[in-house]
């Protein structure tokens, strides 16, 4: 899902997001509540007519831009009591108040408000912060019950798996969720400065607790790499800021591995970012030309990165698909991660050896 936080993809149209095949982007509840705020939205009709988007949206809950605030918040039982990063008014989120705003909003699919622990943590921490997200999970679900969709159209709610890095809080927590029967279910808490092979080892532990026919949905991940080897482990949906905001930093995301444009041995190459991709970018203008719009701080440059990254990341997902439809998953994977591999290695000697 290709991060629009605020009611859209940062440096994409909406005409572009369906060009690159995007079924499904994500917005944040904690910024567009501030901002444009729930009155203007509802007023408009929803998030999808306000951005004039007629695919699927899922909305995160908040809770993670909440948390990271760490000076700026309280948490306690009721909810999360912050100040704005924008204005440094005070709002209260609350399990209820957050369902509130996702029915405003009209996603697809919502989000629960739950706690991201941070890592490390105690697992003194993690067992009291997951004890309470899972209260605040019930109390989101029976919010959902009681408050009717306002667009007519019928709206999903996934729950948020925790627990830190802790196995036996990941199995109390899945299994609690599954037994408050959720539309879907997600992994939270990782990608947040584990060890890969530990986010790994959560995702492998959490999923066997998780229903095998309801979408699982790894959260905040990651790179093409992350990808492939959760998918591996049973994953369906991610998110991540990885391809808009590292392809605004001229960094290319492809099959042969990750490419710097602002590196000088790039100046005079006129081949695309990769001859085989068959995105507005490749096909139309070379790797010096996007490397003298990064340089030439060009807004161009931004749109043609963010408009390949996120080419290639659907078409891996879309080839993922297909290997597992073939029953071939395990060896394409291993044959794209050594491809992935050996390409980042020799572009780095590259770089070096400037």
């Amino acid at each position: 899902m290709p991060v629009g936080t605020q009611g859209t993809v940062k440096a994409m149209e909406q005409r572009e997001l369906h060009e690159v095949g995007a079924q499904i982007i994500l917005g944040n509840t904690y910024h567009l509540y501030l901002r444009p705020g729930m009155e203007i939205i509802q007023n408009a009709g929803g998030l999808h007519r306000f951005m004039n988007w007629n695919n699927p949206i899922l909305t995160d809950s908040g809770g993670y831009q909440v948390f990271s605030l760490t000076d700026l918040r309280k948490i306690d039982e009721k909810g999360v009591t912050f100040n704005s990063h924008l204005d440094g008014s005070r709002h209260l989120f609350t399990p209820e108040k957050v369902i509130q705003i996702e029915r405003q909003l009209g996603s697809d699919v919502m989000m629960v408000l739950d706690e991201c622990a941070p890592f490390p943590c105690e697992f003194e921490y993690a067992q009291k912060s997951n004890a309470m997200t899972l209260r605040w999970a019930e109390r989101c679900r029976t919010a959902y019950e009681q408050q009717p969709p306002l667009y007519g159209h019928e709206q999903a709610i996934f729950g948020i798996v925790q627990g830190s890095v802790y196995p036996e809080l990941r199995e109390i927590s899945a299994r609690e969720l599954v037994n408050m029967d959720f539309t879907g279910y997600a992994i939270g808490g990782l990608a947040v400065g584990e060890p890969a092979e530990t986010m790994y080892r959560m995702t492998e532990l959490t999923e066997q607790f998780l229903p095998a026919n309801k979408p699982r949905y790894l959260m905040g991940v990651g790179t093409p790499e992350n990808l492939l080897e959760s998918i591996d482990r049973g994953v369906d949906m991610f998110d991540c800021v990885l391809p808009t905001r590292n392809g605004r930093n001229a960094t290319f995301f492809t099959r042969f591995g990750t490419m710097n444009l602002r590196n000088a041995c790039y100046k005079a190459d006129f081949t695309p970012i990769d001859s085989a991709c068959e995105c507005y970018t490749c096909k139309n203008f070379s790797r010096a030309y996007l490397r003298h719009l990064f340089l030439a701080k060009e807004i161009f440059a931004l749109q043609l990165a963010t408009i390949h990254n996120l080419f290639f990341y659907l078409w891996l997902v879309r080839q993922a698909r297909i290997a597992i439809i073939k029953q071939q998953y395990t060896q394409w994977k291993q044959t794209m991660l050594q491809q992935m591999q050996s390409s980042v290695e020799l572009i780095q000697e590259q770089s070096q050896s400037l």
